[in-house]
């Protein structure tokens, strides 16, 4: 049978089939550490890292990019929460490598297809936390500024900064093991993931907390959940029970009220976030580029079938890319030229 007759087959076998078939669809393990090496790093899927960019966003919008310090700081922030999330990838990557061989795209992935072993995944994973502990370690370890924030000051900013990644990391753990399987708590859990990015990029500056960014934060990252879970639920079709069990209980017409529920406070709450923000009034020029690129999003999903993977889109669609990154730069001027004309 042709290779691409046999996955094709793959995609649409039950899991019992797929149960029976596995070892014939499995193609034979690499046992030399340099040939996991590939592997293991595509495992730990780097391309996902650009949503720790959330983590970015308090510098940005506090006005702190000149300060050295706090970049450091940032980037620290960053790569300790890339690691955790590879570390979350891969462990849900081998709890899930049998349901993960009848999807048409992630039976591709390394531990699914097979060419990472369990055990060099295991390792992986292990590496990952290490990683990301010492980095938080050393975060903690720098001198930090007095903020005159009581959220940031009651628990002192390093303190916070831990609990928000190891937040973070046990609860991705509970939704790798359980609560994906849970109605709504799932695209719920993914929102609270981006979130606290968001609060991590505040803790390790440390810069003072709006209610508003966190919020839009909250409502954006339930857009995106909820469009990934509408992609998959069309994508699978009558395969999608077997997938994920609580896709059963989602249905295209609920999800797609729940968007427009989340779309509206997005919008209401960015646009709240730059009448009332202490940097810049300004900031509203950049209410159209949103508004676009949100419209532009539900066109992907809603016409073109897309959503199943959000961060893919921003580097494939050439209008989203441009949008964000038009808004970046009136961001930037904003924030940074206007002062410097004014002055």
């Amino acid at each position: 049978m042709p290779i691409e007759s046999q996955q094709d087959a793959l995609s649409v076998a039950s899991p019992a089939e797929h149960a029976d078939g596995a070892a014939a669809s499995i193609p034979p393990q690499p046992r030399t550490i340099w040939q996991q090496v590939a592997p293991a790093l595509e495992a730990m899927r780097p391309k996902q890292w650009s949503k720790n960019g959330l983590v970015l966003l308090a510098l940005v919008f506090a006005r702190r990019l000149s300060d050295l310090a706090a970049v450091e700081r940032v980037i620290l922030a960053f790569f300790a929460f890339s690691l955790a999330a590879s570390a979350i990838y891969i462990i849900n990557d081998i709890a899930d490598r049998d349901k993960d061989r009848i999807h048409p795209k992630k039976r591709l992935r390394p531990i699914a297809s097979g060419r990472l072993t369990i055990p060099a995944a295991i390792t992986t994973a292990g590496i990952c936390v290490l990683g990301a502990a010492l980095l938080t370690f050393w975060l903690a370890a720098l001198s930090l500024p007095t903020v005159h924030d009581p959220f940031v000051q009651w628990g002192g900013a390093p303190l916070l900064f831990t609990a928000t990644i190891t937040c973070y990391f046990v609860m991705n753990l509970a939704y790798s093991s359980w609560l994906k399987h849970q109605v709504l708590w799932d695209v719920f859990i993914i929102a609270a993931g981006f979130v606290l990015r968001a609060l991590a990029g505040a803790f390790a500056i440390p810069v003072p907390i709006s209610p508003w960014f966190y919020l839009c934060t909250t409502f954006l990252a339930l857009f995106l959940a909820l469009g990934k879970r509408r992609a998959e639920l069309i994508l699978l079709d009558d395969e999608a029970v077997n997938h994920r069990k609580n896709l059963r209980e989602y249905t295209v017409q609920l999800l797609d009220q729940l968007m427009s529920v989340v779309v509206t406070c997005t919008l209401i709450t960015y646009s709240l976030y730059t009448f009332q923000s202490d940097n810049s009034h300004a900031l509203m020029v950049t209410i159209p580029f949103v508004l676009f690129g949100i419209f532009r999003y539900l066109y992907l999903i809603y016409v073109k079938g897309e959503g199943s993977h959000p961060d893919e889109l921003l580097y494939r669609d050439r209008q989203i890319l441009a949008t964000v990154v038009l808004c970046v730069l009136v961001v930037m001027f904003v924030l940074y030229g206007l002062p410097l004309l004014r002055s």
